[in-house]
């Protein structure tokens, strides 16, 4: 049984979208699922907007632009928005458009796109020429389809940043599944709000105070990788996204390789000069306890048992780094595969907690790890979804924990005799194949080659470029982009099945 059926019993509206003339009963369906605050709140949201177009010369034709991952809170930042736009084309006779942009990445199984489509559906979105509805694949652009396939390159791009960076990291999960993935969140952000004739304003949750933090955190990020955002001509957002360009161009050859091509690894800055965020932080509260009828009846918003995992309803990737940690504990560490994910559920509901999760759904995320028959049945389902979404095999994401390649193969002698003791003998074989700068023309080589490439998912060169990088080193690119996120924790556990309490770093979302 889903979620969604444990924890309500809406059944969800899905009926097709109204034509333009329906805009009036789509607005009336929607108050009537907000409270009285939010009611209100759509009005004076109303005002504040009509003025900040108004500052962009756009108050009858403005476009106002939000990235809606699919989870539950941007479904109703989405919402509230929609009424918004609906509150002033009725009362004021201004009707700007309505810009919903998706960063697709592999991560959002496809329960998350029928999310995405109920809720353009309930909100009568689809048929409505003053809304504009784009899904983005990388650097493509198009009109967002529920069905529409994922774009292979994207797949292999994501799949090259979690192996490299998990490699480089010790299966650090933040790093591993995050940083090139943020990165490529703002790159949409940028390239939604240059689309077409360009965006007038960005709709946030953040406080001006977050997006202030948020800001030095960048520019200090830039200037520590030699690009300082003072000398450019821009300012606001589109200054900030220009040092994050720098930031992912950076990253890339750090991570990469020093050689890489980073046309594809940037982030699009090239946006209107007066781009700007819009922040709702004090007109609405966007958490799904507030908004649980709105989310899961009038939306048909539905808590799919993969895509919601931990503090992610939009995301797979969050159970993927349990399994990790899981097998952590069981390929290096010699203890349980349970150990390791008690460890991470232990982390993982605590930051529920600090997001102000709704109670119930940390009482449910606890059930699903709960039992041994439970985590068998998580265990199976991410294996099946890294396979699918990223085409990781287990032998890759074991392979993945030791990190037995990065600082010169540190691990390699204990990796190969305890995964693959039949090529422990070859140990010196490996080391000259990986520290040479070309493969040599000689079969031996190249049936050692395709052997390491089946075990790692890596090619030679990208091991090679692993053999020769170092665990981050403080002040290093790597570590300052993990040194600043709250989502990490020094946690007690051991090294060992009978070892000392030692403690470590763990992240995640």
């Amino acid at each position: 049984m889903s979620l969604h059926d444990t924890l309500t019993t809406h059944t969800p509206t899905s009926a097709p979208a109204p034509p333009t003339a329906g805009r009036s009963a789509v607005l009336a369906r929607l108050l009537d699922h907000l409270s009285d605050q939010d009611r209100a709140a759509t009005k004076t949201t109303a005002d504040r907007l009509r003025g900040a177009l108004e500052q962009h010369d756009s108050a009858a034709g403005g476009t106002v632009l939000v990235g809606y991952g699919g989870g539950k809170d941007s479904s109703y930042t989405l919402a509230f928005i929609r009424a918004v736009q609906l509150v002033l084309a009725e009362r004021d006779g201004i009707l700007f458009t309505l810009r919903s942009a998706t960063n697709r990445h592999p991560g959002m199984p496809r329960a998350v796109m029928d999310n995405i489509d109920r809720v353009y559906r309930a909100l009568g979105m689809y048929d409505d020429p003053s809304c504009e509805l784009l899904l983005l694949d990388g650097d493509l652009i198009h009109p967002f389809r529920p069905d529409r396939p994922p774009e292979p390159a994207v797949t292999a791009r994501s799949r090259a940043d979690i192996l490299m960076t998990g490699h480089r990291t010790a299966a650090q999960a933040r790093p591993t599944f995050c940083n090139a993935c943020n990165l490529s969140m703002v790159n949409s952000f940028g390239l939604a709000a240059a689309h077409g004739r360009g965006a007038d304003l960005i709709v946030t949750g953040d406080s001006r105070e977050e997006q202030r933090d948020y800001a030095v955190w960048i520019n200090r990020l830039a200037r520590q990788v030699g690009h300082d955002p003072r000398t450019q001509r821009r300012s606001g957002f589109p200054r900030v996204l220009g040092a994050l360009d720098a930031v992912g161009r950076t990253y890339a050859r750090t991570v990469h390789g020093k050689d890489t091509p980073t046309d594809d690894r940037g982030v699009h800055a090239d946006v209107p000069a007066g781009l700007s965020f819009f922040s709702i932080f004090d007109d609405t509260s966007y958490d799904s306890g507030s908004h649980w009828t709105l989310l899961t009846d009038f939306l048909g918003f539905r808590f799919d048992d993969l895509a919601f995992s931990f503090t992610e309803s939009d995301c797979a990737n969050p159970a993927l780094m349990a399994h990790l940690r899981g097998l952590t504990c069981e390929h290096v560490y010699g203890r349980t595969y349970d150990d390791g994910m008690d460890e991470y559920v232990a982390f993982a509901l605590r930051l529920m907690r600090q997001k102000d999760f709704p109670q119930r759904l940390i009482d449910h995320m606890a059930d699903r790890y709960a039992s041994t028959a439970g985590r068998t049945a998580v265990r199976q389902a991410v294996e099946r979804f890294a396979q699918e979404a990223y085409g990781l095999t287990g032998t890759h994401l074991v392979c993945l924990v030791h990190a037995p390649f990065t600082a010169r193969g540190q691990t390699l002698t204990s990796f190969l005799r305890r995964e693959h003791p039949a090529l422990a003998g070859r140990e010196p074989e490996i080391r000259a194949l990986l520290s040479a700068p070309t493969s040599r023309p000689d079969a031996a080589v190249d049936e050692l080659a395709l052997i390491l490439e089946d075990i790692s998912g890596l090619s030679v060169p990208q091991l090679r470029q692993l053999y020769a990088s170092d665990q981050p080193q403080a002040g290093e690119l790597l570590d300052l982009v993990l040194q600043d996120d709250p989502h990490k924790e020094r946690i007690r556990t051991r090294h060992s099945a009978d070892g000392p309490v030692v403690y470590e770093l763990l992240s995640g979302r």
